[in-house]
């Protein structure tokens, strides 16, 4: 049940107005949850019940995406991080767990670089210590050619391509309409401001706790994509999970929301570096 969502437009120093999920107790250990390319808040929707309410969690909507504003430029990692920033600031939150999933894990890659002090830990779902690879540079193909409206096949066809075990179909509809939100313009400018940043440099300064979290049937990272990114973080554990594709939270959320807590809460995960569950 999300019966105790609450739903805000919070307007950022900026002038830029974000869509905000919260749940959870106001004065809890805040949990920044940013959400994967042409997603929204609803990515997380799958786990939002299963979280204890003693934690503060926080899910907005980025720029561009769901029922934010869409500027007309400002789609680099860069920018999404320091819209992270702002909305931890306009929270009044001084330091928060920072869950990032695909694009939003760079984004909070990129939110460590800026401000090493807002972040207590870090989770990286189905992420890499790069975005750009074969897989999402034949994207960048196919998505230069959108034009608005974008197609729901083709975004039903994008979406299936990143899961690997079946999620439920009322879900997946809604995950289907979220993405279909954003204009043909912001699926380009994101993807390739994703595509030109170099993330490496940021990656050995990292001094918080790490969490890199995936599946084995990642068909956008694949895990020894995953495990290079975790080898390049000092101290990071990594978790990948059998039969799982690119979106955890939405294919195994009991699971997800178990390492998830056992992070938060510093407790030894069960299962090795590297090594499926």
């Amino acid at each position: 049940m999300l019966d105790d969502l609450r739903f805000t437009q919070l307007r950022l120093p900026s002038g830029l107005c974000l869509h905000v999920a919260e749940q959870g107790a106001r004065d809890g250990p805040a949990v920044l949850m940013l959400h994967g390319y042409t997603d929204s808040w609803f990515s997380f929707s799958r786990i939002l019940p299963l979280l204890p309410r003693d934690l503060r969690a926080i899910v907005p909507d980025q720029r561009g995406h769901g029922s934010s504003d869409q500027p007309a430029e400002g789609y680099t990692p860069d920018d999404f991080a320091k819209d992270a920033v702002q909305l931890l600031d306009a929270l009044t939150i001084e330091q928060a767990i920072v869950v990032g999933h695909s694009m939003g894990s760079f984004v909070a890659q990129r939110i460590v670089a800026h401000a090493p002090e807002r972040v207590s830990r870090l989770v990286l779902v189905g992420s890499a210590a790069t975005a750009r690879n074969p897989v999402t540079l034949e994207l960048m193909e196919e998505v230069a050619a959108l034009e608005d409206p974008v197609a729901a096949d083709f975004v039903r066809a994008f979406q299936t391509s990143t899961i690997h075990r079946p999620v439920p179909e009322a879900f997946f509809e809604q995950i289907v309409v979220e993405s279909r939100k954003v204009p043909a313009r912001v699926w380009k400018a994101a993807l390739a401001g994703l595509l030109d940043s170099d993330f490496a440099p940021g990656l050995e300064p990292i001094r918080c706790p790490t969490l890199v979290l995936g599946g084995d049937r990642d068909a956008v990272f694949a895990p020894s994509e995953q495990e290079q990114l975790a080898r390049g973080i000092p101290g990071a554990t990594i978790r990948i999970h059998r039969d799982i594709g690119h979106d955890p939270q939405w294919e195994g959320p009991e699971d997800f929301v178990a390492d998830l807590l056992a992070f938060v809460q510093n407790a030894a995960l069960s299962a090795g570096p590297g090594q499926p569950s």
